[in-house]
């Protein structure tokens, strides 16, 4: 006899839910003719195809699979055999308050440097088979250097508005980045797109408007912060360059804004979009896992910095000499190393000023897209990076040279959180997919932890949190990880679970994603995100109705963001998910190859 118990805890098919009982009657070489061997295997393999998908409609807790015929001789693969109907779904609403909407990153180079929408048929395949899925939506990056390439204000929509109806007409809701700096030069990035030429051009006459590094090596994937309200762009500062961007990116948007089809606004705060110094790139020669390098070098951040330390009492203190270079490991600096700079008083006063220098940055572009898009149904959003590597080491090296001031003693993060909760803005992280034990353990990376303090600052500061994965994952325990990340407390079956992420962005839509086996998988991860529950159109049923944009409340003072530095412990975690994703193709072929052993 051959039984699949399905258990009634969870209704899902997660690994310890589900119990294979193989007994000797059907198997056994020595009672089974071997003639009836692979026929009888063949049959079993359609009957657990057909009970998973049994098991997916929750119609039955218990199967036996004796009660379907018996298999024939078809010729068929298993690939081709007909799944088993579907019963109509109906919501179940204080499950769908669980769901957690999927979202799916286009390519890089989706709109060429040209600014044309290429192979569109492609991408009109390609985002049929999403919808198809029950994705809830796409994230498209809105490239500064392709829109004003052509000269100060000079605004060319016209790509991006083909690819809006096309999203659009496939059903797909879309997050739209304000995508401030180069593609190029990080991990992931398979084209160049560079900042607008006559930004550049600039530059080559004024080359510290861009980030600089001790030894005067320049950075051209994002202007230096010390350039925001510097007036140095025919007459505009940085911060008003993104602004006017912005603005007319609604003007230009609002038909795709009032249909409802853009639901965030994510703004672009750095390198990678992410509201981070470019620590780590490259361009630069850095690999992982150095520890980066400080990047306030340009002479605007030097003056900045002098006038700081003048102020407190310190004109000798200068910029740090000691923090090694992007390759090396903490403990061979003196600013991070044992009882290091980062220690000391005036270790903590650069670092103070480093960490906010990138907050205020982030607030008052912001505050520019707050005025931007006042009173549209868009929520705001901003990315944060997944900075894992040397997190277990005392210094957090490659945290600090990144702008985030983050100890045991602490918090570097919630600090932006409050800013953020300021502008009414989404909390975007990435890294979700990552274990700890993934990890090259030298460089004593902590993403579980990480992400753990860092949403869990999110959520005390009553931001929404959504986030993504660093790297393209296809297999179970990536999206399980992800999947535990996004309701680390499990399914509440009473409503709204205490901890939820807002959403949770793939990173990315390629011709692998779409691969039989890696879309298949993808394809139960979207439903687990959605708690096992169809794909929802009303955003209103799981909490997420988007109300007009409200204006930003008063700016912080210094005392509430070193107020929020205070560490916290964080919300308890699940050691795994309980809507858990199994690689059953992997399961049926370790099966196989076992059974077909004993044939030898």
């Amino acid at each position: 006899m051959t039984s699949i118990i399905r258990s009634t805890q969870g209704g899902c098919w997660g690994s310890d839910r589900l119990r294979l009982r193989l007994y000797g009657s059907v198997f056994d070489p020595a009672v089974m003719p071997l003639i009836d061997r692979v026929e009888s295997l063949q049959g079993v393999i359609r009957k657990v195809k057909r009970i998973e998908a049994m098991g997916q409609t929750g119609r039955s807790n218990y199967v036996d699979v004796t009660k379907f015929p018996k298999a024939g001789t078809s010729k068929l693969s298993t690939d081709e055999m007909p799944e088993a109907p579907t019963a109509p779904s109906t919501y179940n609403e204080k499950i769908l308050a669980n769901y957690v909407p999927v979202y799916v990153m286009l390519p890089l180079g989706v709109i060429s440097n040209d600014n044309v929408f290429e192979d569109q048929p492609k991408m009109e395949k390609q985002l049929k088979e999403l919808r198809a899925a029950g994705v809830d939506g796409v994230m498209v990056d809105v490239w500064w250097g392709i829109v004003e390439s052509k000269g100060p204000k000079q605004y060319d929509w016209s790509a991006y508005r083909s690819l809006f109806a096309l999203v659009q007409e496939c059903g797909l809701k879309l997050q739209a980045i304000m995508s401030f700096h180069r593609c190029g030069g990080n991990v992931g990035d398979e084209v160049t797109i560079p900042l607008p030429q006559w930004v550049l051009d600039i530059g080559e006459t004024d080359p510290d408007i861009f980030y600089t590094n001790r030894k005067g090596n320049r950075n051209k994937e994002y202007l230096t912060i010390g350039v925001d309200n510097q007036p140095l762009f025919d007459g505009r500062t940085a911060v008003q360059l993104y602004s006017d961007y912005m603005k007319s990116f609604r003007e230009n948007m609002s038909d795709f804004i009032e249909a409802g089809l853009i639901i965030d606004i994510e703004v672009g705060l750095g390198p990678a979009g992410e509201l981070r110094y470019p620590s780590y790139t490259g361009t630069q020669g850095w690999v992982f896992p150095g520890i980066g390098e400080f990047q306030c070098y340009d002479k605007y951040l030097e003056a900045e910095f002098k006038g700081a330390a003048t102020g407190a009492g310190h004109p000798e203190w200068g910029l740090p000499d000691n923090a090694g270079e992007y390759n090396d490991t903490p403990g061979s600096t003196e600013f991070f190393g044992l009882n290091g700079t980062y220690m000391t008083e005036k270790g903590k006063f650069f670092l103070t000023w480093y960490s906010n220098k990138l907050i205020n940055h982030g607030d008052e572009i912001l505050d520019e897209a707050n005025r931007a898009f006042l009173g549209c149904k868009v929520k705001l959003a901003a990315k944060v990076a997944g900075i894992h590597w040397w997190y277990k080491s005392p210094s957090h090296a490659a945290e600090l040279t990144s702008g985030y001031y983050n100890l045991k003693d602490r918090d570097g993060y919630r600090p932006i959180a409050r800013m953020l909760s300021r502008h009414y803005a989404i909390f975007n992280f990435t890294c979700l997919e990552m274990r700890d034990s993934e990890q090259r353990a030298d460089a004593k990376c902590g993403p579980q932890e990480l992400v753990q303090q860092v949403l869990s600052g999110g959520w005390r500061e009553e931001v929404e949190v959504a986030g993504e994965n660093a790297l393209s994952r296809y297999d179970s325990n990536g999206y399980n990880q992800m999947l535990l990340n996004a309701r680390p407390s499990g399914i509440s079956r009473e409503g709204l679970p205490k901890q939820i992420m807002y959403g949770v962005t793939y990173l990315r839509l390629s011709d692998e994603l779409l691969k039989d086996k890696n879309f298949k998988i993808f394809k139960t991860f979207v439903k687990k995100m959605h708690a096992d529950q169809d794909y929802c159109a009303d955003l209103g049923m799981y909490n997420h109705q988007i109300g007009p944009l409200e204006r930003s409340k008063p700016k912080l003072v210094m005392e509430d963001l070193l107020e929020a530095t205070k560490p916290m412990e964080p919300f308890p975690w699940g050691e795994e998910t309980d809507m858990k994703v199994d690689d059953f193709d992997g399961v049926l072929a370790n099966l196989i190859r076992k059974l077909f052993s004993l044939f030898k």
